[in-house]
């Protein structure tokens, strides 16, 4: 294994290709948050697979708090599969996609399109035919993604779709809390989560919790946990898990609640200090006194940024956790960097 990983290498560069997207993508941003202002849609509708549709997930809290619209996830195989065309006529349609290129993901942003939708990509590849298939596209100008992993791609996915609603909504608070993004993500880098690595040796499986965006958040987590070190992760939400699935929330379960300074900060915190009085190993990302093992957070000072720090650091531990298991984090087993699904 090589002495620095891509995957290592890329989360290090976050903070400095979200500034560099910042600084490039104004024209495009301006001139898509104006065209949704014109259209004024009822709807926004998302297309997505994997950690960008985890991206679309944070998107769509975001865009419910910030502008009170309903956000759906739309299956891509509504369009590739079942060849239906859905009525979108007042509404917006964002598509995320790394490469661009999954057949699905582009026939369901065509299929959005021709239905009278006006048509966004955030793609990491301007010329793709995703980008060929949208109104609009906004380039994440983030370079080559080498690991498997997607990490500097997400979070500028994110970061894309934060600074389109920040100037769509008018929303000059947020628009200065994306701004400065890149300082918080550059602190979030630094969070050393490297006790929780030896803490989960001979665990195998986990829950990681979160609320709102950071629910968005735990499911990307939980994906990495899939993908990079085997571990059997599920996600939920804060509110959920006590819905049946606490039920094999053994003595020492390992438990992660991603908890972020938001109105959910509360409720992830009392559940994941619950649980932990139950005998769960848990871990929390919060300074509010209770039995979970706290863990450091970089706070960005607005909640509907602030749970993207938060897998920043996340990133950070799991690379680690990775390498720490024997695994190549660049390597996943079975896996490919581009997947192209029907």
């Amino acid at each position: 294994m090589p002495d620095q990983t891509h995957m290592r290498r890329e989360i290090s560069e976050i903070p400095g290709v979200v500034a560099n997207f910042l600084d490039r993508s104004g024209p495009v941003l301006d001139a898509a948050a104006a065209a949704l202002r014109q259209r004024d849609p009822s709807l926004v509708a998302t297309v997505a697979r994997g950690s960008s549709d985890h991206a679309s997930a944070y998107l769509k809290y975001a865009i419910e708090l910030t502008l009170g619209l309903p956000v759906a996830s739309i299956g891509p195989s509504i369009a590739s599969i079942y060849g239906k065309d859905l009525k979108l006529a007042n509404s917006a349609a964002i598509a995320i996609s790394q490469s661009g290129k999954s057949p699905d993901i582009v026939g369901m942003a065509e299929s959005a399109r021709r239905s009278g939708a006006i048509s966004i990509a955030i793609t990491n590849t301007a010329g793709s035919p995703l980008a060929a298939a949208s109104d609009f596209t906004i380039d994440l100008h983030a370079g080559v993604e080498q690991s498997v992993a997607a990490t500097k791609t997400f979070v500028t996915s994110v970061v894309a779709g934060l600074a389109l609603i920040a100037r769509w909504s008018g929303d000059t608070t947020l628009n200065a809390a994306v701004n400065e993004l890149p300082e918080a993500l550059s602190r979030a880098v630094s969070c050393d989560w490297s006790g929780m690595a030896s803490a989960l040796d001979g665990h195998n499986a986990l829950y990681v919790l979160g609320r709102g965006p950071g629910f968005a958040i735990a499911n990307e987590a939980a994906l990495k946990f899939k993908e990079t070190c085997n571990i059997q992760a599920e996600s939920y939400s804060a509110a959920e898990v006590m819905h049946g699935p606490v039920a094999i929330v053994t003595p020492g379960y390992p438990v992660l609640g991603l908890a972020a300074r938001d109105a959910a900060e509360g409720s992830v915190v009392d559940m994941t200090h619950k649980l932990a009085g139950q005998g769960a190993l848990a871990f929390l990302t919060s300074d509010r006194p209770g039995q979970a093992r706290p863990l450091p957070f970089a706070a960005t000072g607005h909640p509907i940024t602030d749970p993207l720090a938060l897998i920043v650091s996340f990133y950070g531990f799991v690379e680690a956790l990775s390498r720490h298991r024997g695994f190549n984090p660049d390597l996943p087993v079975a896996l490919n960097k581009v997947t192209e699904t029907v």
